[in-house]
């Protein structure tokens, strides 16, 4: 599966922004999605996961209750929309997979090591 990550950009403390994950080469259906960012001289780290079974959805806790991930079906896309920015969520944002159909968000879904299908990054900036 091939993804691709978009929908970054500038925006003030506070504000909204929805990032996509489109997916080509084969169906989300069979692929837990990792979200996951990367600020400057900084370590990627995990800001959410999405089951692509059991319902099951997990975010990192400073972004618990303002971040939301989603799944279009139709359009084999997920969403993380991204709500009440601040300053320390500016980084690029990057969507991926495990290497094969991995259908389930691991106990320790934020371990970058674990995911191999990797999405070009999108930026956001959160900035007056």
């Amino acid at each position: 599966v091939q993804l691709q990550a978009s929908g970054g950009g500038l925006v003030q403390p506070g504000g909204s922004l929805r990032l996509s994950c489109a997916a080509s080469g084969d169906s989300l259906d069979y692929y837990a999605i990792g979200w996951f960012r990367q600020a400057p001289e900084k370590e990627r780290e995990g800001v959410s996961c999405i089951s692509a079974v059991d319902g099951g959805i997990y975010y990192k806790d400073s972004v618990q209750g303002r971040f939301t991930v989603s799944k279009d079906k139709a359009n084999n896309t997920v969403y993380l929309e991204m709500n009440n920015l601040k300053a320390e969520d500016t980084a690029a944002y990057f969507c991926a997979t495990r290497a094969n159909r991995s259908p389930r968000c691991k106990t320790k879904w934020t371990l970058v090591a674990d995911y191999a299908n990797w999405g070009q990054g999108t930026l956001v900036t959160v900035s007056s």
